[in-house]
């Protein structure tokens, strides 16, 4: 079969988009990925086809009356003749990626959506995706959120409306449900079952699991010793002062363990101070750290606490933007980490929460019992079996 994987070019939704891509290939089919230029490499680099995106701004979405607002109905007819001329089985667009949905409908052409985080849509009597709040415990705390959906629903009204107006650019009817841009015969959930709240699921959304890719890198010379080793490892788009980084070797300066920190690549504004016990490189593979370390402070970009998760390592999480607070609140809940808001990432309280979570062993349990299920779960392959299954139910026999 032929199959269309498309993902704006952030590691954090193009690389799941690669490893789901690799295991269709390893069963047989043929695949191009649609992605940014600056991944091309990466791309051919898995063995498979390679299509350059139109670029345009994904988050935040911009105003869909503006010339940017209309790139993406612009992209998707750009990518209508790729479609004509491959005749793919099925497009597999990326949650944030509109394009290609578009596209694919227009086409004529079965949609399956990868969502590589956590399910962001809210079940009513649950908190809103990314305020980064647990479940009420009480059927009172239930029916305040159940009464705020109604304030959410003005948020979902509003974006149906934009969704609406690309579509009418493409001559497609408008949609009447929200979240729209979820494909309802097939929802990709790349993440572990054990981060998401018990919930009625929707019919047609499958937890996979993880789906994990990583561009190979030369192994680092780790710190010498015995002591427990510390990864700091914040996320590649934001942080631009390198705020965490800076504040976890400070904390941990007079600490007993071992510490590397990367920069991946978001370059020092001013030095970054360096203990004796800590090395800083710009780039490492987490193949290498993530099993080695016995916990990782993080942002809380999903595609980081994945690997730490399916390595079996607790996490410290920090989130400064976006969904990054509400898979911090997962990480807590779950109990194989915990979460430091932002405003108090600093010094002593970050040197504290380590203490905790490197003295309870059972955050390093709990940590393996994930990792267990996803040795036994692989979300490639099950992403990959599903995505056949939709390709058959819509194959004339």
């Amino acid at each position: 079969m032929r199959f269309l994987v498309a993902a704006f070019g952030d590691p954090g939704h193009v690389f799941p988009a690669i490893a789901l891509g690799r295991a269709l290939r390893e069963r047989g089919h043929e695949v191009v990925v649609e992605t940014w230029e600056e991944r091309r490499e990466a791309v051919e680099g898995a063995g498979l086809g390679f299509a350059a995106a139109e670029e345009y701004r994904m988050f935040p979405p911009p105003d869909p009356d503006s010339a940017e607002g209309a790139h993406a109905a612009e992209a998707a007819r750009a990518l209508l003749p790729l479609i004509e001329e491959m005749r793919p089985h099925v497009v597999v667009s990326d949650i944030l990626t509109l394009a290609p949905s578009l596209a694919a409908e227009k086409a004529g052409v079965p949609l399956a959506t990868l969502i590589p985080h956590i399910y962001p849509v809210v079940e009513p009597g649950l908190p809103f995706f990314a305020v980064g709040l647990q479940p009420p415990r009480t059927p009172v705390g239930r029916a305040i959120w159940r009464t705020g959906q109604r304030a959410l629903n003005i948020g979902l009204e509003h974006g149906r409306r934009d969704l609406n107006r690309q579509r009418a650019r493409l001559d497609l009817a408008p949609v009447e449900r929200f979240h729209g841009g979820i494909s309802p015969d097939l929802a990709l959930v790349g993440t572990f079952p054990q981060l998401e709240y018990p919930r009625r699921w929707p019919v047609g959304v499958e937890i996979t699991g993880p789906m994990t890719f990583e561009i190979p890198h030369p192994e680092i010379e780790l710190p010498p010793g015995d002591k427990p080793l510390v990864l700091i490892a914040p996320s590649t788009a934001h942080d631009s002062g390198n705020h965490l980084v800076r504040t976890a070797l400070e904390a941990l300066a007079d600490e007993p363990v071992r510490v590397v920190a990367t920069t991946n690549r978001v370059v020092p504004q001013s030095p970054i101070e360096v203990p004796p016990h800590a090395i800083l490189v710009d780039w490492l593979s987490y193949s290498q750290l993530m099993p080695a370390a016995s916990l990782v402070i993080s942002h809380g970009g999903h595609g980081t606490v994945a690997r730490a998760l399916g390595a079996g390592t607790p996490l410290l999480i920090c989130p400064i933007i976006g969904d990054m607070s509400e898979t911090a609140m997962r990480v807590s809940w779950a109990k194989c980490g915990l979460a430091l808001p932002w405003r108090l990432c600093s010094p002593t309280p970050m040197r504290w929460a380590v203490q905790r979570l490197l003295g309870d062993p059972s955050f390093a349990q709990q940590a393996g019992r994930l990792a267990a299920w996803g040795r036994e779960h692989d979300g490639a392959t099950r992403g990959a079996e599903l995505v056949e299954q939709l390709a058959h139910r819509h194959t004339p026999v």
